[in-house]
């Protein structure tokens, strides 16, 4: 979503970072990028302005001037302010109450149903035990999804008859909850396409008599401007207490996440970065930031890779890489374990240094890059994958042929493979290499 304003951030700011000393014009002519590059963004106009006054006065300020790093102590205001601006309210998800109940809101096709299951996911993961309710009574369709969504996860999903008020299915879905000794009700309300008054009354009826830990206003980062105006209607009438903000993996110009929290005072508390029922991460606007500014975020990426492998493994693959016997068949299986993490381009910005490769490596993986090196590793012999020395032309025909690729392609990966088995010796003796063979996009 952030890829056209991280790009030009990341050549503005990095012109600075290059000059050690900047000039007062030098801001100037920084700030008035940055400006533009959040206005195309569609960043709400007003929280533009702040937010460049801020980052202008801070960073004329004399020990900035006069500063041999200037230009470093300019990238760490804007990531300071930008960190800033995405972080209104209290973020924590209060799960009080026995049941703690939790009530999703928001207009149709923002994702309501989807991200009620993925909540009820996280929340497996915090050791409770959820059941979700099925309160939209307009729309069977969404009753039976969010069904087959609980089936998914072995979480019971309580539906009433149809024709049941929104009201008497939440407060029989409360009683279903503490009959099966359930710690957790979340309700997938009724949407509507767009914002009326008997909406509004449901929703501030339901919150009056179920008096929820959290009600969380789910909208789609992608509809823009939209989405603040959405919110702002809302609040105005209904205790929302944070936001999910879904779709947060599109194509997107990002103004939305940036300019909602500012705007409405509401908190960010969940991102929906995917269509995956594992696709909902909580906002951390420290991490946000440091994606936009291609700083990276590791310590998300760490988490990623902790639900994906286990300690196991883990040991097993370091020992490899120790030793520096690492084969084909590892660099399979840990292709295969990557691609669990998540798109390759959110992995890619998550590595400081490398978040102006991500869309070149999302591109790599769309055209099919990784799964042409799948099929022809698959191809091989055991033999094979353990040591490709003795891959000769005959067997590389062969693998070409049965991995329905060029015998250019197979030439090529048994040389990145090379290349990869050089960079981890250096790496073993504490050296570590400038490029990274075989990454996505790379040739």
């Amino acid at each position: 979503m952030f890829d056209a304003l991280s790009e030009r951030l990341r050549k503005t700011l990095g012109a600075l970072t290059g000059r050690g000393r900047v000039s007062e014009a030098d801001i100037d002519a920084a700030m008035r990028e940055v400006r533009l590059a959040l206005l195309e963004a569609d960043v709400n106009f007003k929280v533009v302005k702040d937010f460049v006054a801020r980052v202008r006065e801070r960073a004329t300020g004399v020990e900035i001037l006069e500063s041999l790093t200037a230009g470093q102590q300019v990238v760490k205001i804007v990531n300071e302010e930008l960190v800033a601006l995405l972080s209104a309210g209290d973020r924590t998800f209060h799960l009080t109450g026995n049941p703690a109940v939790v009530v999703l809101v928001g207009l149709q096709g923002s994702g309501k149903t989807t991200s009620a299951a993925k909540l009820a996911r996280y929340v497996v993961k915090q050791g409770r035990r959820p059941i979700l309710v099925a309160a939209d009574p307009y729309r069977p369709a969404a009753a039976d999804q969010l069904q087959t969504l609980g089936k998914s996860l072995d979480v019971p999903v309580f539906r009433a008859p149809t024709g049941t008020t929104v009201l008497a299915i939440a407060t029989a879905g409360l009683e279903a909850a503490r009959k099966q000794v359930r710690d957790t009700v979340i309700i997938d309300t009724a949407g509507r396409l767009t914002i009326d008054a008997p909406l509004m009354a449901e929703i501030a009826d339901l919150s009056a008599a179920l008096k929820p830990a959290e009600t969380l206003l789910v909208v789609d980062a992608m509809t823009g401007q939209e989405a603040v105006h959405v919110a702002e209607a809302f609040a105005g009438v209904v205790p929302v207490t944070g936001l999910v903000l879904t779709k947060i993996d599109g194509d997107a110009r990002g103004g939305a996440a940036l300019s909602i929290s500012a705007v409405t005072g509401l908190p960010v508390k969940f991102l929906g970065t995917g269509e995956k029922i594992d696709a909902l991460e909580l906002f951390y606007p420290d991490r946000l930031a440091g994606r936009i500014l291609g700083m990276g975020d590791v310590l998300t990426l760490i988490e990623r890779a902790q639900e994906t492998y286990d300690e196991k493994q883990a040991t097993r693959m370091t020992e490899k890489l120790r030793k520096n016997s690492f084969t084909l068949e590892d660099m399979l299986e840990q292709m295969e374990q990557v691609q669990k993490m998540g798109p390759m381009g959110q992995l890619i910005e998550m590595i400081p240094g490398l978040g102006g490769m991500a869309k070149q490596a999302q591109a790599a993986v769309d055209r099919g890059d990784l799964r042409r090196v799948q099929a022809i590793i698959r191809s091989m012999t055991p033999e094979e994958r353990r040591d490709p020395n003795v891959l000769n032309g005959s067997r590389r025909r062969r693998i070409a042929n049965g991995s329905g690729t060029r015998l250019q392609d197979v030439n090529q990966l048994v040389k990145q493979f090379s290349e990869l088995q050089k960079m981890m010796k250096q790496m073993s003796g504490g050296r570590f290499p400038r490029r990274i063979p075989g990454m996505p996009g790379q040739r």
